[in-house]
């Protein structure tokens, strides 16, 4: 966990991609911060598997385009899965935009610094592929289980496109 003593920075599996990506070389231990408490029994909640029902003061020091799609991200319910297509369309939506790349909001997922709170595991391919988490494609697939996702119908990139019943 990363904060900047008010809110909740950084969160990531020991190892994922971008591990440790918001601590600069003036990061200081402090390990009794009032938004860790909070982010304990919220992780608590989560691995008792319900919903924690609240979301600890989290910061995203990011631009206003990742920023957007972190708030849309924060809108999928547990349990649930979005597309990076449902979330380009949001966010042409809440733009005036016609049209937006799922690419780039694969992008912006890709690169989210609070895993599991800001839920990026919840987002899927429109194919319904697992594929594109920085925390492990197998660790996507078992916190989605844990949430009670039906997976029928899911792939993953590793498996050679197998759906998963």
């Amino acid at each position: 966990m990363a904060s900047d003593s008010e809110h909740l920075t950084g969160l990531w599996f020991d190892g994922q991609k971008y591990d440790r990506s918001t601590i600069d070389g003036n990061a200081e231990l402090k390990p009794h911060l009032p938004v860790f408490t909070q982010t304990t029994q919220w992780l608590d909640s989560y691995f008792g598997g319900t919903d924690p029902g609240f979301t600890p003061p989290i910061r995203v020091e990011c631009s206003d385009f990742k920023k957007m799609v972190t708030a849309i991200m924060l809108s999928i319910p547990f349990g649930t899965t979005s597309t990076y297509a449902r979330i380009a369309t949001e966010v042409a939506r809440r733009t005036g935009r016609t049209h937006m790349s799922a690419q780039a909001v694969g992008g912006a997922v890709g690169h989210n610094p609070i895993s599991l709170i800001v839920p990026c595991h919840r987002v899927l391919a429109s194919d319904g592929g697992l594929r594109g988490y920085a925390g492990g494609v197998d660790r996507k697939e078992w916190l989605l289980k844990m949430e009670g996702v039906n997976m029928s119908g899911l792939t993953t990139a590793g498996d050679g496109g197998e759906r998963r019943e």
